[in-house]
């Protein structure tokens, strides 16, 4: 009875996040997921570049179409319901993978609370991501794997986690080492009637599906790898130094847990006979940890899957310190544990790029409502970041949607530069050169932008009026308070304090404080304000054609 009591406790957490977490991560949640399931579902929508070339599955995708072809049938595909569904499917499978976590650690109480605590886990484990997924997976598959005595249940999730995402090779080829190496079973036998056996029916699978939905024969664990390791085509999306995941990426996402993880590292190498199954899962961090350094392309959910290793370590080192302790000492630890993650796990979950989560709702009322004097359609364009938000899944509407593409250099041109670099690059220029003058009803209806952009293009604008105005980060506050606590501490010591609102500014320069929407004009409406605001600023095309003139 007891372990129903924890499962409904996680299982109450892991809802939670779902209708507390009402922030924008990253692209993925959304452009590899539900938009792939929307486009499969309903026949129009959006596959990015990586679908075209075929280096994502269709697994996770095709199961959350099922979702949506579910609801089309009974008429239930409300955009609400193709929004929470998924979210909902996948905290159903995190909480079960956080259980059978509490069960792997010998169902130790600090280890149902650190992994009900983790900032990171609760921002990320109700999201529809892969590697979301996949760390759920990875968690399963470490509760199945035989620490002590023998079976092979782990080698399923084990195996759709490395045809899902190849990277997850990493973490399970030295596990895969530790149990030949340590199991009473003949190896030749192990690996041939266990090992292959499972690992050719998963990917049998994976490419029937991939195949069917692509239209064509294709093995997409092959496609990732080639693409993103051998062409480094990540590196487009950004580079960040060797040690990266060492010095930033996991001490943030396991955030204040780095501290009692490190004691526990500390535990586990003075005293590695005590904890065997913390040595080979630290030995497992560090290999991956190595592996993945060698890629350019460093993200914080990368490491997402090595969360449930370092947890384990973490509880198996604190269980054991737990008995000497005392009752003070247990309870101001979990309370500082408890504290360090609610409050970034708040701020992040509700407050941080809010925006784009909030501006859905509003287009998806401008595409059921809108009609233009020519009873026409919104045509909506969002000249933002790519990707900024989500797209038709939160829309539902089979309206005319563009936004700045920004598909990587796949033919090797020179002097390569993606649509929204040339856009922000030029906005003026680019406008004059994509959008149409005349007549009038043939520029989009609505436009989507930061307000950072909203003085560049003011010129353009003169045809619009703002309809919305809405709250995306609170980095102008967060600037203005770090900086007067820096100024009252450089004054303290005697020193000059940096700049960060440059700092910020700079951050701001594609993005912005708030997203805004900007309705065209029709016949006989008047927008004064716009047309004072270009007279205000009437350099503004011109320093555009001025940096047109360097760059040519």
């Amino acid at each position: 009875m007891r372990l129903l009591y924890v499962f409904i406790l996680i299982l109450a957490v892991r809802l939670a996040s779902v209708f507390v977490v009402k922030t924008y991560y990253v692209p993925d949640e959304y452009w590899q997921s539900l938009e792939v399931a929307h486009k499969l579902t309903f026949g129009y929508g959006y596959l990015t570049w990586e679908w075209v070339q075929g280096i994502r599955s269709y697994v996770y995708p095709v199961i959350i179409a099922a979702i949506y072809k579910f609801l089309a049938l009974l008429q239930l595909d409300t955009v609400q319901l193709l929004v929470i569904l998924p979210r909902i499917l996948q905290a159903l499978l995190t909480t079960y993978s956080d259980y059978r976590f509490y069960v792997w650690t010998g169902k130790r109480k600090w280890a149902l609370f650190l992994i009900l605590v983790p900032w990171f886990w609760f921002y990320t484990g109700s999201r529809t991501l892969a590697n979301t997924l996949e760390t759920s997976l990875t968690t399963i598959a470490l509760s199945y794997f035989p620490w002590y005595g023998e079976g092979t249940a782990y080698l399923w999730p084990a195996a759709i986690c490395c045809f899902l995402r190849p990277t997850a090779a990493v973490i399970w080829l030295p596990l895969a080492i530790y149990h030949l190496r340590n199991t009473r079973l003949s190896t030749i036998e192990l690996i041939l009637k266990r090992f292959l056996v499972i690992g050719v029916l998963v990917a049998a699978l994976g490419i029937a599906i991939d195949s069917y939905w692509h239209g064509k024969l294709i093995v997409t664990p092959y496609e990732f790898l080639k693409y993103n390791i051998f062409h480094n085509i990540g590196s487009f999306y950004g580079s960040h130094p060797w040690h990266w995941y060492f010095t930033c990426g996991l001490p943030t996402v396991l955030g204040i847990n780095t501290i009692p993880f490190i004691f526990g590292v500390v535990e586990t190498v003075r005293k590695s006979r005590k904890y065997p199954v913390s040595k080979q899962l630290l030995i497992t961090i560090l290999l991956t940890l190595i592996v993945l350094s060698t890629v350019e392309h460093k993200e914080f959910r990368f490491v997402s899957t090595l969360l449930p290793l370092c947890l384990y370590v973490t509880a198996d080192s604190l269980s054991r310190w737990s008995y000497n302790a005392s009752l003070t000492k247990l309870w101001a630890t979990a309370l500082i544990i408890l504290l360090g993650n609610v409050v970034p796990a708040w701020y992040l979950s509700t407050i941080h790029q809010k925006g784009p989560i909030e501006l859905m709702p509003k287009l998806r009322q401008i595409a059921q409502e809108y009609r233009d004097e020519r009873d026409y359609r919104a045509n909506i364009l969002f000249l933002m970041p790519c990707h900024s938000t989500p797209y038709y899944s939160h829309i539902h509407e089979n309206v005319t949607m563009r936004f700045l593409t920004c598909e990587p250099n796949l033919n090797n041109a020179d002097n390569f530069k993606d649509e929204a670099d040339r856009f922000f690059d030029s906005p003026v220029h680019w406008l004059r050169s994509h959008i149409p003058v005349h007549p009038p009803t043939a520029r989009p209806t609505h436009v989507v932008l930061f307000d950072s952009l909203t003085n560049k293009i003011s010129e353009f604008l003169t045809n619009y009026k703002l309809l919305y105005s809405i709250e995306h980060v609170q980095v102008n506050q967060l600037a203005l308070e770090s900086q007067a606590l820096l100024d009252r501490w450089s004054n303290a010591v005697g020193t000059q304090s940096p700049d960060l609102q440059s700092y910020f500014k700079n951050l701001q320069t594609r993005t912005g404080q708030t997203i805004q929407v900007y309705q065209r004009l029709q016949k006989g409406e008047e927008n004064a304000f716009n047309r004072q605001e270009a007279k205000d600023i009437p350099d503004a095309a011109a320093d555009d054609e001025e940096q047109l003139n360097q760059f040519n």
